[in-house]
């Protein structure tokens, strides 16, 4: 009982820092708080003997938390509540005094939805609240040296880019896209593991999953270039390239209807990330223009 209460206390007493680095990750009050609240849960379901560090492990355990969080809103096609509409902590409150006065305010976090789960996570962790990159790596699911890219590109996008930046970035990608799905369709193993990044990742949906089921094939997760060639190998032959809510991706749509989108991370013009989503109403919220 001393030891559950003594682990309590510690977690009172990183309570307002977790939840300011769950709102400037999140950019939502209500969230954070509810990703600070699975962070308990998840304590209280651990051996706390083995954490030599608990403010370390209470971070990372919140990080991931809120990566979870970000990657299904990115994938629900969601937005969180404009910071301004948000019910923000008490005035008084020492934790709300911070979030007005660190280098990420309220304006700061329209900039941040702009990122991709992984850049959001990586910057902040690192630029705001100094949290090494080793570490960051273990939360994000990349090698130090590609959490430090993430954070990089982070930090440059929230810099700003031009329209006319915006615009050459929106081409790099969508050459690589096509690139992609040439060498898929040609069965070309070697030009897709020159496409790929090395810790590339697919994913799905359980919609997706469960027609890929069907057929044998996209098994579940996979990382790696090699793995991930091998499975597009000789594939997609009818998937198209499109606009999925203004970026480049692509959709299978037989008979013109989409049914699986595809959904690239393009990074050093490489495919760093590829989410398959299938589900009618996730795919029946975005916009979709297939290309020529």
């Amino acid at each position: 009982m001393n030891d559950q209460r003594l682990v309590a206390e510690r977690f009172e007493a990183e309570r307002p820092r977790l939840r300011a680095v769950a709102y400037r990750l999140l950019g939502s009050a209500s969230e954070a708080e509810d990703a600070v609240q699975e962070a308990w849960l998840r304590l209280n379901r651990s051996d706390t003997s083995d954490i030599e560090n608990l403010s370390g492990w209470l971070t990372t355990v919140t990080a991931r938390v809120c990566l979870d969080m970000l990657r299904a809103r990115q994938r629900r096609g969601e937005e969180p509540l404009a910071p301004d509409d948000e019910v923000i902590p008490d005035a008084a409150d020492p934790e709300r005094e911070a979030m007005l006065a660190d280098s990420v305010g309220l304006a700061m976090l329209a900039v941040l939805q702009r990122l991709s789960p992984a850049e959001r996570v990586a910057f902040v962790l690192h630029d705001v609240f100094g949290v090494p990159f080793d570490d960051i790596a273990g939360i994000v699911g990349r090698t130090p040296a590609a959490a430090r890219q993430l954070a990089s590109r982070g930090r440059r996008r929230v810099q700003g880019l031009s329209e006319s930046d915006q615009a050459a970035d929106a081409a790099r990608k969508r050459e690589v896209i096509e690139a992609f799905f040439r060498a898929s369709r040609d069965g070309d193993l070697g030009a897709l593991l020159a496409v790929l990044d090395p810790e590339v990742a697919l994913r799905a949906d359980q919609t997706a999953l469960q027609m890929g089921a069907r057929t044998g094939w996209l098994p579940g997760e996979l990382r790696g270039a090699q793995a991930v060639a091998e499975q597009f190998s000789g594939r997609a032959q009818a998937a198209r390239l499109a606009l999925i809510n203004g970026v480049p991706g692509a959709v299978w749509a037989p008979g013109g209807t989409p049914r699986v989108v595809f959904g690239f991370t393009v990074r050093d013009g490489k495919v760093a990330e590829i989410e398959l989503a299938a589900d009618p109403e996730f795919i029946n919220r975005l916009e979709i223009e297939i290309l020529d």
